[in-house]
């Protein structure tokens, strides 16, 4: 089971292969944003309180296109 905090290899898309941690979870859509993969960029409109522009930031990505990492066999196949 994929949980907040573990890391996933990316298996489909345009960050194919890519690895990262999971920073947040969609349990309802089945989805999940990991750190520095799915990066897209986002036009936030100026207010009071943040100035605006264009913003990059992670997007979700369906649980069925990551596989969980297993810290154990990978430290295995380094050595």
């Amino acid at each position: 089971m994929i949980k907040k905090g573990l890391k996933v290899k990316i298996l489909s898309g345009k960050d194919k292969n890519k690895e990262g941690e999971v920073i947040e979870i969609d349990r309802s859509n089945n989805r999940a944003k990991v750190k520095g993969v799915n990066i897209i960029k986002k036009h936030v409109k100026t207010t009071k309180e943040k100035k605006g522009g264009i913003v990059s930031k992670e997007n979700f990505i369906h649980l069925s296109n990551l596989k969980l990492l297993d810290n154990k066999n990978k430290q295995e196949a380094k050595n």
